[in-house]
């Protein structure tokens, strides 16, 4: 039931009409007018995919207020691209605002523009940098480094063998890389997270001795052999067995034939499944 300013005098005792405390800030409109004004980048999950004006939009959200960046404005090759964005956050910056349609315009591709341009200026090879993950595949994967979009392969992301980064890395992620190679003419950047891990060679060979007998789990099972990982980025290439099959995570024992230093390899033979 709505109550009158007249029966709220009535009925609640030392009611003053002019102390009654009046908020027409909007901290949601707040943060657009000063990303306009002062041409910063804000950033939102997209919520939503809808089409305006024939035109496919993503929705985000600041505060209360909606705003919709259209696919032409989205950096993406094309709808398919654009819809993967769905549920992930996303920069942009107000293009045009609509006060009494409670609503606005941005752009993602002139946010990702002007991030890029700022990260190329600070680049530097050897430098320790964040990355987040933007998709992930069995083999690589795509991070965001500033505005820059880089493909990290498998072998970039730690010592040993990942069968399938899917398992391991999840959209969202961060975590530290090391730029490894850098031609800022050539807007050419190659990252490792690799590179930033203690390496277990040469240490591990001191671990494993040719014909020692070893237990560990299969990690990976190739065309050319089987993966066994030993101890954490330590992985022993073995032979397919003659009458029997492995799978990835079951527990086997194998003999060393060879430690190689300078491939930092250990080649075996599993003798016996456990």
């Amino acid at each position: 039931m709505y109550m009158s300013e007249e029966l709220k005098r009535v009925l609640i005792e030392g009611y003053n009409e002019e102390k009654l405390e009046r908020n027409s800030y909007d901290e949601g409109w707040a943060q657009i007018y000063s990303a306009k004004q002062n041409d910063l980048i804000l950033q939102a999950d997209m919520v939503g995919v809808e089409v305006k004006l024939n035109k496919l939009c993503g929705v985000v959200q600041v505060g209360d207020v909606r705003g919709f960046i259209p696919q032409e404005f989205s950096g993406t090759t094309d709808a398919h691209a654009f819809r993967r964005l769905l549920g992930e956050p996303v920069a942009f910056k107000i293009v045009t605002y609509d006060r009494d349609g409670d609503t606005f315009i941005a752009s993602r591709q002139a946010a990702i523009e002007q991030m890029e341009g700022m990260t190329w200026k600070w680049l530097e090879l050897g430098a320790a940098i964040t990355a987040v993950v933007r998709a992930v595949h069995t083999k690589a994967m795509i991070v965001d480094i500033g505005g820059i979009e880089v493909e990290m392969p498998v072998q970039e992301f730690a010592y040993g063998w990942t069968d399938d980064l899917r398992d391991v890395v999840q959209i969202g992620d961060h975590f530290k890389v090391k730029v490894v190679e850098l031609d800022k003419e050539q807007k050419k950047v190659v990252i490792s997270k690799k590179a930033l891990d203690k390496s277990p060679w040469p240490d591990c060979s001191k671990r494993y001795n040719t014909r020692g007998e070893y237990i560990g789990t299969v990690s990976g099972v190739v065309e050319y052999g089987v993966f066994v990982n030993l101890e954490r980025g330590v992985d022993a290439l073995v032979r397919h067995m003659p009458f029997d099959k492995v799978k990835r995570g079951d527990k086997v024992f194998i003999k060393v034939i060879r430690v190689d230093l300078k491939k930092q390899q250990i080649m075996a033979r599993i003798t016996r499944k456990r």
